[in-house]
C-alpha cells in the first residue's frame, strides 16, 4: 500500500515546524476550529498534480507574518519502494518539487502516489456552478490516468492562445490552425479520459457492500456530444470561429462540460437531494473511486478527509471507518473533538493540534 510514514512542514500556513511521524493506519487529527488541521492535510494533497484541496497559491501558503516560503518534505512508501518528496516555494514562486533530490514535474507525482480529499467546501458541488463539477470530475480522472494532467495543461494553453486571437478578432486561419489542432487532441483525450474514469466509478459502486447511496454519474455536454474524432473536433473548432468570435472565448470544448449526479434509489438528480443525502453522495462516489484504484493498481490511495465525520450519525460513521479499514488506506481525517473517531479504537493513529501564542503545535499520542 502506499502511505507517509513521515511528514515535515516549515513555515507552511500556521506552522511553523510540525513533523508527523505515522505507519500505515489512518491517521485521526482533532483539535479547535482554527488551529491548523486542515492545513495539514492540504500540505499531503500538495503531494499530488495541481493546486491542492484550497486551489490557492504558493505565496497564499506562506505563514504569516514570516513570509519566508514555506517547505513541505515526506517519506511516501509506494509498493516496496520509498522515495524522499520535497515541495518547496521561496517568497511566493510557484513551488517546486524534488524526488529523491532531483528537480521533478508537479505532474510527475501523480506517478507516484494517487491522493483523493473531500473536504466541506465541496458539500455544495451539486447546487453550485459546473466549474466546481468539472474539477472534481477530473480530480477523479486524474487519479486512474496520470497524464491526464499534461493533457489538460496542454488544451488549456491552447485555448488561451485561440480566446486571445478571438479577442483581437484575428480572421486569419493560419494563425488558428495549430492551436486548433492542439486543443483537439489534447481535448479527445480529455473526454476519452473522463468517460473512462466514470465507467470504473460506475464498476466499483456495483455490488459494493456500503452504507452510503450509490450514485449514478454521466457527463452532460453543452453542446453536442464531441464523439472522441481528433479531425472532427478540429473542424467543429474550425465551423465555430465566428461565433467564438463574438462571444471572444472558445465556446465548445471539455471545458464546457458538466458532471451530472442522480442519487439511484431515488432516482432522484443530486442537486434536489437534502443536504445530508448530497454528503452521503460525496462519501460513496470518492470510497468508489478508492475502491476502483484499489482493484485497479493493487494499492489504496491516501484519503484526505476533512471534517467528515462532524455531519455523520454513529452508523454512518461506523460503516465510514469501516470501508476505510477494509480498503486498507491511509486516511488522514481531521474532527474538532477525539469522541469523533472513538469507533477506530486503536485502528488509528490520534494526533491532536492546538494553537498557542500565534504558534500551532502537534502532539501524537
Amino acid at each position: 500500500m502506499s502511505y507517509l510514514s513521515t511528514l515535515t512542514l516549515s513555515h507552511f500556513r500556521s506552522h511553523r515546524v510540525a513533523r508527523l511521524s505515522a505507519d500505515k493506519r489512518p491517521v485521526a487529527i482533532y483539535g479547535a476550529n482554527g488551529s491548523g488541521k486542515t492545513n495539514i492535510l492540504e500540505a499531503i494533497s500538495l503531494f499530488s498534480p495541481g493546486r491542492g484541496l484550497r486551489r490557492a497559491s504558493a505565496e497564499d501558503m506562506m505563514r504569516k507574518p514570516d513570509n519566508l516560503g514555506w517547505k513541505i518534505g515526506g517519506i511516501l512508501s509506494a509498493g516496496s519502494t520509498e522515495y524522499e518528496i520535497e515541495i518547496t516555494s521561496n517568497n511566493g514562486a510557484s513551488r517546486q518539487v524534488k524526488v529523491d533530490g532531483k528537480p521533478k514535474a508537479q505532474t510527475a507525482l501523480g506517478q507516484l502516489v494517487r491522493v483523493l480529499w473531500l473536504v466541506p467546501a465541496m458539500d455544495r458541488l451539486w447546487i453550485e456552478g459546473a466549474e466546481g463539477r468539472r474539477r472534481f470530475l477530473d480530480r477523479m480522472t486524474l487519479s486512474f490516468f496520470p497524464d491526464h494532467a499534461d493533457n489538460s495543461l496542454k488544451y488549456e494553453k491552447a485555448m488561451r492562445e485561440r480566446n486571445r486571437l478571438l479577442k483581437d478578432q484575428v480572421t486569419d486561419p493560419h494563425w488558428y490552425a495549430a492551436l486548433e489542432g492542439h486543443m483537439a487532441e489534447a481535448g479527445v483525450a480529455i473526454m476519452s479520459a473522463r468517460r473512462d474514469a466514470l465507467d470504473k466509478i460506475r464498476e466499483a459502486q456495483l455490488g459494493a457492500k456500503t452504507a452510503f447511496p450509490t450514485a449514478d454519474l454521466s457527463i452532460a455536454e453543452t453542446e453536442k456530444d464531441l464523439g472522441e474524432d481528433v479531425d472532427a473536433y478540429g473542424a467543429a473548432l474550425q465551423d465555430n470561429r465566428r461565433r467564438d468570435m463574438a462571444a471572444g472565448r472558445s465556446l465548445l470544448g471539455p471545458h464546457r462540460s458538466d458532471m451530472l449526479g442522480v442519487y439511484q434509489a431515488k432516482a432522484m438528480a443530486a442537486k434536489d437531494c437534502s443536504t445530508g443525502e448530497q454528503k452521503a453522495l460525496l462519501i460513496s462516489i470518492i470510497l468508489a473511486n478508492a475502491r476502483a484504484l484499489a482493484v485497479e493498481s493493487g494499492e489504496p490511495p491516501l484519503l484526505l478527509l476533512d471534517e467528515v465525520a462532524a455531519h455523520l450519525d454513529i452508523d454512518r460513521r461506523i460503516a465510514l471507518y469501516g470501508e476505510i479499514c477494509q480498503l486498507n488506506a491511509q486516511a488522514w481525517m481531521t474532527g474538532t473533538e477525539p469522541g469523533l473517531f472513538t469507533e477506530l479504537e486503536n485502528k488509528a493513529q490520534m494526533v491532536c493540534v492546538s494553537e498557542s501564542d500565534g504558534l500551532s503545535s502537534v502532539l501524537q499520542e
